[in-house]
């Protein structure tokens, strides 16, 4: 029977990474406290649309990585956002760093993918995005909606700063420089129907 774990003590980062093991939900851990990803509440990765986006982001990364040494991970593989002190689980992350092997955590992400939902949306934008941006290796923060058709990216310029760019139609394209590929909304909106217009709320696929 999986560990209940209890949320009213601290946890040191073996006690979670132990816990991980043994439970059968996610958790993040941030100096020392413990949090749910998984739960009726917050319901992450709860819907069709949802899982089909981030899908369609690891098979069109995955396509355009082959052969260059990147891995691409979805939802169930953590990523250290401050070694010892905060772990969280993005829904897609990818790593090209040749000693990044840890086989379940990401050390030295290049991307990161979020794919909003309602309760998640305003966590995504805020306070997750100002925890990655600690990430050295980070260079690039994607933001999906799963209820219209945009996509937003932020990319990391020399001097620090970080850069928004928004696509809406079908036919643009996200520039990951980084990784030196484009990926576009027609890929990660694949097989999610949408409205006539873009901004319209994508349709006929249920929760």
């Amino acid at each position: 029977m999986p560990t209940q774990p209890d949320y009213t003590r601290r946890y040191t980062v073996e006690e979670y990474f132990a816990l991980e093991e043994a439970s059968d939900i996610r958790h993040e851990y941030y100096h020392g406290d413990i949090f749910p990803l998984d739960t009726p509440e917050n319901k992450v990765g709860g819907t069709k649309r949802h899982n089909l986006i981030i899908q369609n982001c690891v098979v069109a990364l995955r396509g355009a990585l082959r052969g260059r040494g990147c891995s691409v991970f979805a939802e169930n593989v953590r990523v250290a956002v401050d070694e010892n002190q905060h772990y969280n689980y993005p829904d897609v992350v990818v790593s090209c760093a040749p000693n990044d092997a840890d086989p379940r955590t990401v050390h030295q992400p290049v991307l990161i993918i979020e794919v909003l939902s309602t309760s998640t949306e305003a966590r995504d934008r805020g306070w997750k995005f100002q925890q990655y941006q600690q990430i050295p290796s980070l260079q690039h923060y994607v933001l999906i909606s799963q209820r219209r058709r945009l996509v937003e990216y932020y990319t990391r310029h020399a001097d620090g700063n970080w850069l928004l760019t928004s696509a809406r139609d079908l036919q643009q394209k996200i520039t990951l420089s980084a990784l030196d590929i484009q990926v576009s909304l027609a890929v990660i909106y694949e097989d999610i129907e949408t409205g006539p217009d873009e901004d319209s709320p994508l349709l006929r696929l249920p929760d």
